[in-house]
């Protein structure tokens, strides 16, 4: 098995980056969900109920982030790397209520005027520490603005086995993985315990429940009923439909696609 694709999502639920070749990072990934954007009460958005955000793509340039519509691409704006406002809030994420660093008027206002809603872009300082649920940390590790877990995982062979059951397959996109592996069998990533890429060394945590995001077309922002509806009928436990693997860093500074991946536990 070797690792075929990297992805980092700088803003949550706004399109992915494709790397060759990614940092790794207690919380997740180098600028992987370390932006969000939130309504004046500090709420996070996402897909779920703004599917328009899957218009939204993000690229990274010498000093920032460009965000820019995938179907308007001259309407863009620059998200520098470092806030420029000092400004700080209350987010909430789940169960999750930490401090987030407004970036800057100008960028929240570009968000307001493209998405029609009242919002802010806050970035994560490393001075927040959003930790991870005690049954699931070793070292007490904390985690991005990711839904739970720094890392998530899903073979290759278990998307083309879910497409195999649809009458129009879907890219790996609307599962939003970070590591996407080719080789094994579907499904295999769920019998993981510990792996190790390249290098570096990964603890499998527990499998991701899905969600409606994954029936938003990250081209068009339709939402329709697949492929939820399909996975659900063989890929439902405990009442949640998964798909994929959450993970966390034990060692390792970098990945690389083409590193091959070995299962330890």
């Amino acid at each position: 098995m070797k690792l075929q694709d990297i992805y980092i999502y700088p803003i949550k639920s706004l399109g992915g980056i494709r790397l060759e070749e990614a940092v790794l990072e207690e919380r997740g990934f180098r600028y992987d969900r370390r932006w969000m954007l939130v309504d004046k009460a500090g709420m996070f958005i996402t897909q779920r109920t703004h599917p328009i955000l899957a218009l939204l793509q993000v690229e990274i340039v010498g000093d920032g982030l460009v965000v820019f519509h995938k179907q308007h691409p001259e309407r863009r704006m620059i998200v520098p790397f470092e806030p420029v406002s000092q400004h700080r809030m209350q987010v909430i994420i789940w169960e999750d209520t930490v401090e987030g660093q407004v970036v800057q008027g100008e960028v929240s206002a570009w968000f307001q005027q493209i998405l029609g809603l009242e919002c802010e872009l806050v970035y994560m300082p490393l001075s927040t520490e959003r930790k991870l649920k005690e049954k699931y940390a070793v070292n007490g590790e904390s985690v991005s603005f990711a839904d739970g877990m720094p890392y998530l995982i899903i073979g290759q062979e278990s998307l083309n086995d879910l497409n195999s059951r649809l009458e129009k397959p879907v890219p790996m996109n609307r599962f939003r993985p970070n590591l996407v592996f080719s080789g094994g069998t579907p499904f295999v990533e769920d019998e993981w315990k510990e792996i190790k890429i390249g290098e570096a060394i990964f603890k499998v945590t527990k499998p991701c429940a899905r969600c409606v995001l994954t029936t938003v077309d990250q081209t068009t922002a339709e939402k329709g009923k697949e492929p939820l509806k399909t996975l659900a009928t063989y890929r439902t436990f405990h009442n949640n439909v998964m798909f994929g693997q959450n993970m966390l860093l034990l060692e390792g500074e970098k990945v690389r696609v083409g590193d091959v991946l070995e299962v330890v536990l």
